[in-house]
């Protein structure tokens, strides 16, 4: 059967302010779909994959109506829901009831038959867990010209009703699934991650594990109990795809586990294993401040890890337990200390309007983050996506807006009771202007430029941090209203 793939239409605009776009925004390889594609060519199927970041609207719809799908699946995040549903109606008025349309990706996984009602006869259905079987699945019944009862994961259209089937069980055996289909992605130079955050390209991402077995209170996972715990690929299978990313001429991987070392002993054969084997790429890695040590740390830096990323999130402890880290200051420090002392550098993500937090203790966080004095900083606004733990209790915590496309880290969906939205993007503000625009930092960044493309990257960051210094409204979008999502 003819697949088609498609991310919606979206602009760094959509997401950032203008003036700071081209150093901020991060194109990451859409992993998900890639496995779904995978899953689906596997079986025999002709797939395409069209991504929204790279090509407009029309371009989309010309494309798509050249290949003429018989099944199109749409990738749809809450902030760019209202995208997805102009895409899924202009298939429809193309191509009638003559292609099956799809929806999954985190908010119909959240929502669930809200997206049909919502869509209208634009969908036929959507996937409300993992697509790759499911969605494999839907395509066999559509081939043998049967319906979709009894499909697991799969809320469907028939005859006019909404028919929720019952949820499919989670992925256990992860070496089960074929590699991302990466080549489905073209030039594969385009997908870089933010300048300063990446040494070689091309930039491949790649995840040894799925779940979280942790509960942040605004994180989303399909699990939301957390039932299924942390599912973890085998370290030879991990091997394997690195070696076949190297291959497909990758310089660089970006491990996007919610934390490579949740499994110390795992993380530390990953590392050992690289080197043993001596593959020569650059990585980067994500990891828990209470899952790492020095002796892990100095394995990543062995194996050609440069940088690391460790959610911070606050420099207030009652704020860590609020959002239930499960971390302390302390672990943080001790974290960011290791990393800079094997010589990785550090990156650390810092949130406000955290539930209960005050804008004292916004500025308290910002001291911290001068304290830590990692390599790169950033400061988001606390953002309760659908499906999380914080969404579903907003009346405990706070106020939220209406508007789906402030459902970024940067648009301050939330507001807690305890501040007001000129307080979040006050302290954004701020936090941005003291951290970089020390002299001591502007310093420390000037003696690293290296080649041409560091010099890109200081122009792209300092042109940021102007108008940083210049907006003061930099971070403002729209205004306030009650829930209604």
């Amino acid at each position: 059967m003819r697949c088609a793939l498609v991310i919606p239409s979206w602009i760094p605009e959509d997401i950032f302010s203008s003036k700071t776009a081209s150093s901020q925004i991060n194109y990451w390889q859409p992993l998900g779909t890639l496995y779904v594609a995978a899953v689906l060519q596997r079986a025999g199927h002709e797939v395409i994959f069209l991504n929204g970041a790279f090509i407009s609207h029309d371009q989309i719809l010309a494309d798509i109506k050249k290949f003429n799908p018989e099944f199109i699946g749409l990738y749809s995040t809450t902030f760019g829901w209202d995208k997805a549903k102009k895409t899924a109606a202009d298939f429809r008025r193309i191509f009638g009831n003559n292609a099956f349309i799809c929806a999954g990706g985190p908010y119909p996984i959240a929502v669930h038959e809200r997206c049909l009602k919502d869509a209208g006869e634009s969908l036929d259905a959507i996937v409300t867990g993992e697509g790759e079987f499911t969605s494999l699945e839907i395509i066999e019944r559509l081939q043998a010209d049967k319906g979709l009862d009894g499909v697991q994961g799969v809320i469907y259209r028939d005859k006019g009703h909404i028919c929720i089937n019952t949820p499919r069980p989670l992925i256990t055996d992860l070496d089960s699934l074929p590699f991302p289909a990466r080549e489905l992605l073209g030039d594969t130079n385009l997908y870089i991650p933010p300048p300063a955050t990446y040494k070689r390209r091309p930039v491949a991402v790649l995840m040894t594990s799925r779940g979280c077995n942790r509960r942040c209170i605004y994180c989303f996972q399909i699990d939301k109990e957390r039932k299924s715990g942390i599912r973890y690929r085998s370290v030879d299978n991990v091997l394997k795809e690195i070696e076949h990313c190297l291959a497909q001429g990758y310089r660089e991987i970006k491990f996007i586990d919610d934390t490579l070392a949740a499994d110390y002993n795992r993380a530390m054969q990953i590392a050992q294993e690289i080197k043993a084997r001596k593959l020569d790429f650059t990585w980067f890695a994500s990891a828990c401040v209470n899952q790492v040590d020095k002796p892990l740390l100095q394995a990543f830096k062995d194996a050609g890890c440069w940088a690391v990323l460790f959610g911070a999130e606050s420099g207030v402890q009652k704020n860590l337990f609020a959002i239930k880290k499960g971390t302390t200051l302390e672990q943080i420090r001790n974290a960011v200390k290791a990393a800079k002392e094997v010589g990785l550098k550090v990156s650390t993500p810092f949130m406000f309007g955290i539930p209960g937090e005050t804008f004292e203790e916004g500025l308290q966080t910002i001291q911290f983050a001068l304290d830590l004095d990692p390599d790169i900083a950033n400061f988001h606004a606390i953002t309760p996506f659908p499906g999380t733990y914080l969404f579903d209790n907003l009346d405990k915590y706070g106020t939220i807006s209406d508007e789906l496309t402030d459902f970024t880290y940067q648009g301050a969906a939330f507001i807690p009771y305890t501040m007001t939205r000129d307080d979040i993007l006050k302290l954004r503000q701020i936090a941005f202007r003291k951290f970089y625009a020390r002299p001591s930092f502007i310093f420390k960044k000037l003696l690293e430029l290296r080649s041409l493309n560091d010099l890109k990257v200081a122009f792209k960051s300092f042109n940021s941090l102007f108008w940083l210094i210049a907006k003061n409204d930099l971070f403002k979008r729209k205004v306030y209203k009650k829930k209604n999502i």
